[in-house]
């Protein structure tokens, strides 16, 4: 396996050194304190690891769902927490909030968001062509965070019909945002077709004051290094590519340090992992049942590439006790190898969706007079 070159330069977030380069994605309902803490054991504590999306309305009003995700494990440092708003009051005032209360150390802003309830607010994906509401948020944000680091993270556009990834960079760097990460894919596209990393490349050209992350079909630790090589980005932020392989952050970790070795879990190893998985939900919930029930949605993903029979990934689907699930685990053929082309596409892949927007969102990019306080989501996460 060919190997980086050791003269891989460092990436700083604020006062951050991730190293190696790699960032865990934010995902709603995916991305809480439990699959964080694997992801981090199977690194070595290495790279940065984002919670999932917490509204800023939420948690200015300090909703109970969301405090809870807000929650960081002793062991997580540098504590990364994601912040979606469309008001730039409520945005300041969560961040400043953040600051106040010493609840993280990094934050980053929600600009890539496609799904309806989102945009259909004129947030996530959709808030960038808005070139004044998006300098007004990122200048409240940073002028509220004190010496926390501000990145974001955003979509090329909202199609390709109407793009803003290069605009929304530059306005990032004027506003002091310290890094931008860029999910290869228009809105619209949402988790279809592939990729366009030449247009991370090409916002890298564009903002070359600070660092620039590349997200997007990142499935394998040779795609992340690969991404980097041709794009020329400074890190890479890996999203799907981490469902039901929380064990890619140790091969993202071997990569970057040269050590080639790889992660080739056989089936009985993937099932002490989906074990611990649903055990640190239920800790963390509080109640065993609610987080095996969570867990069933990562059952798929864990089993992708095995041999295992449409009846028994059903019953493994419904399971909503540990008792029950490591049962019908123990019922697997356990001696399977790490299967062949196990690596892929895992998650959401539909693509050439129609965009929801509020009415009249694209007449005036410049024209935000639609926008109101009442557009701020008040439910975070999944």
């Amino acid at each position: 396996m060919t190997t980086l070159a050791p003269s891989l330069p460092l990436l700083r977030i604020g006062p951050h050194t991730v190293q190696p380069p790699v960032v865990l994605a934010p995902m709603a309902g995916i991305t809480n304190a439990p699959f964080r803490t694997l992801c981090r054991e199977f690194s070595g504590g290495k790279g940065l690891f984002v919670s999932e999306m917490i509204t800023t309305r939420a948690l200015v009003e300090r909703n109970e769902k969301t405090m809870q995700l807000i929650h960081f494990d002793a062991s997580e440092t540098p504590r990364s927490i994601q912040l979606y708003g469309v008001d730039p009051v409520t945005v300041g005032k969560a961040v400043r909030m953040i600051v106040d209360e010493d609840l993280a150390d990094h934050i980053d802003l929600n600009f890539g968001c496609p799904v309806p309830k989102v945009t259909r607010k004129g947030g996530g994906s959709a808030l960038p062509y808005k070139r004044p509401l998006l300098r007004a948020i990122l200048h409240e944000a940073v002028s509220n965070a004190g010496e926390l680091p501000v990145t974001i993270k955003m979509r090329k556009g909202i199609d390709d019909d109407h793009m803003t990834y290069l605009d929304a960079g530059r306005i990032a760097v004027e506003e002091g945002v310290t890094a931008v990460a860029l999910h290869g894919r228009t809105a619209a596209q949402h988790y279809g077709g592939t990729a366009d990393w030449d247009a991370i490349a090409r916002l890298k050209e564009h903002v070359p004051e600070i660092p620039v992350l590349g997200n997007g079909d990142i499935w394998c630790a040779d795609d992340a290094r690969r991404m980097m090589r041709e794009t020329g980005c400074d890190g890479v932020v890996v999203g799907r590519g981490c469902l039901g392989r929380p064990w890619l952050f140790a091969d993202l970790v071997s990569a970057f340090e040269g050590t080639g070795t790889r992660q080739a879990p056989g089936l009985r190893e993937v099932s002490e992992v989906m074990l611990r998985h649903a055990t640190l939900l239920g800790e963390w919930i509080g109640d065993e049942k609610r987080g095996v029930i969570d867990f069933r949605k990562h059952v798929a993903w864990y089993l992708k590439g095995f041999s295992v029979g449409s009846e028994m990934r059903k019953r493994l689907a419904v399971t909503s006790s540990l008792e029950e699930l490591g049962g019908q685990l123990q019922e697997l053929d356990l001696d399977q190898p790490w299967p062949d082309g196990a690596d892929g596409p895992r998650g959401r892949t539909s693509g050439n969706n129609r965009v929801v927007l509020p009415d009249g969102w694209l007449k005036d990019p410049y024209d935000c007079a639609g926008v109101s306080p009442d557009a701020e989501l008040d439910t975070s996460g999944g």
